[in-house]
């Protein structure tokens, strides 16, 4: 009789936790990169006289690239793997980060977001693929959590820590601080970051362990071509993927870009108390994504209850959860505005963990990337249009209400989207 998932676990060495922290140090600075900008609007206002909308473009201009490069940079995942593609990659944000604090006018600042669009497209789709091949099925909700968590906690900490900085030190002492952290991530990557077969520091048990128990086997000769892309795009199921994660990613990104702004300007927070309060959901957002989309999902599934209906129950309910959004439209002060803030982005973050575990469960063998790739592709999409929207719609109505009622529309949207498009989670056949 085979042993408990768990008590097999316990005897077994845990290097593929190593590589889960190592992804989820790089997205934590990968989101460094991108709150940095948040907090820095009335500096950038004083150094190159932008408007609301302008900044709006401004928020914007990062997904432009980064929308843009998710499509070709899942394919080339697929093509030539994680290692190589995730060392050029950090290493060009690096640069970007660099360029953004040395710019000396508006379109140069552009121009490095632009750069940091295209460095960090292969981040979150690598992330997935990496953690298909190091983690069995059981373990793969926790082990996408650490990471995905990692982007909550970035808007925790990041906004107040580089919200200090930029106030003690000025904007651009801001964007280098993110400079040298990427650069640390580029070198931690590059020693450590080897999928499970290239690893010569994985145990001959671990590795067994992973192999036999659901992880996503390595085919060399499979990756020379996975999946046709027009293939994946006609199965329902990476539709409904796509459609619920945007939905998600646009109220992620409202909050992530002009939460500072709406406490300062609804509710009347100085900026030091902004990005202090603006921490507040953050980190409960944190806690929900590693404790109800890592932890539960996994232990639920390890107990023998139905992994789909587990998963589907977790992505539903907390995307249902994401419409306290109207709670906030309706807020007359900040605390009661923080609360509904934290119940929409803390259910989201529970769902968002799930969502990111779906590419290596319902992708064809070596396709994982390429699924990864249009699943954010739409994502990014609403990361272009959220901040856009917003700054239109708060500069026309001079009100947050409509943007958020907006954000909320989407959602609902996006819970059908899981529910009738997605429906079980079982992997797509394999292209005949």
């Amino acid at each position: 009789m085979t042993s408990h998932p768990m008590a097999r676990e316990r005897t077994v060495p845990r290097r593929r936790w190593g590589i889960a922290l190592l992804l989820g140090f790089g997205v934590l600075v990968n989101f460094f990169d991108r709150v940095n900008l948040s907090v820095s609007q009335a500096a950038l206002h004083e150094a190159f006289g932008i408007s609301t909308v302008t900044f709006g473009f401004l928020l914007s201009a990062y997904s432009w690239t980064y929308g843009v490069f998710q499509l070709p940079s899942g394919l080339i995942l697929d093509r030539f793997g994680v290692k190589l593609v995730g060392r050029i990659g950090a290493f060009i944000w690096s640069v970007a980060s660099f360029a953004a604090a040395i710019s000396t006018g508006l379109a140069g600042f552009l121009g490095a977001r632009l750069l940091l669009g295209v460095g960090e497209a292969p981040t979150f789709p690598g992330n997935a693929k990496a953690v298909g091949y190091w983690f069995p099925a059981e373990e793969r909700s926790l082990a996408t959590a650490i990471f995905d968590s990692a982007a909550k906690l970035s808007s925790a900490i990041g906004v107040p820590l580089l919200g200090i900085l930029l106030l003690r030190f000025g904007w651009r002492w801001s964007f280098a601080a993110t400079g040298f952290l990427s650069l640390l991530y580029f070198f931690l990557f590059y020693v450590f970051y080897r999928n499970p077969s290239e690893d010569r520091a994985l145990s001959a048990e671990e590795r067994n362990f992973i192999s036999q128990h659901g992880a996503q086997p390595e085919d060399r000769a499979k990756a020379a071509k996975g999946a046709p892309f027009g293939y994946l795009l006609r199965q329902r199921k990476v539709w409904g993927l796509v459609l619920g994660f945007a939905s998600y990613n646009y109220t992620f990104y409202l909050l992530l870009t002009w939460m500072p702004s709406y406490l300062s300007s609804a509710h009347h927070v100085d900026l030091l108390h902004s990005a202090l309060y603006t921490s507040v959901p953050w980190l409960f957002a944190t806690f929900t994504d590693i404790l109800m989309g890592g932890w539960l999902v996994d232990k639920l599934i390890q107990q023998g209850r139905d992994a789909s209906l587990v998963r589907q129950a977790i992505l539903i309910g907390g995307t249902t959860l994401g419409l306290g959004m109207l709670g906030a439209a309706y807020a007359q002060n900040a605390i009661t505005a923080l609360v509904w803030i934290s119940v929409a982005i803390g259910g989201l973050s529970a769902a968002a963990p799930v969502a990111w575990s779906l590419p290596s469960l319902i992708a064809p063998r070596e396709s994982v990337g390429t699924v990864g790739g249009i699943m954010n592709f739409g994502s990014q999409l609403s990361a272009i249009s959220a901040p856009i929207a917003t700054g239109y719609i708060a500069s026309i109505t001079h009100s947050f209400f409509w943007a958020f009622g907006a954000a909320a529309a989407f959602l609902v949207a996006g819970i059908a989207g899981y529910m009738f498009l997605l429906g079980r989670i079982e992997v797509i056949p394999e292209p005949s």
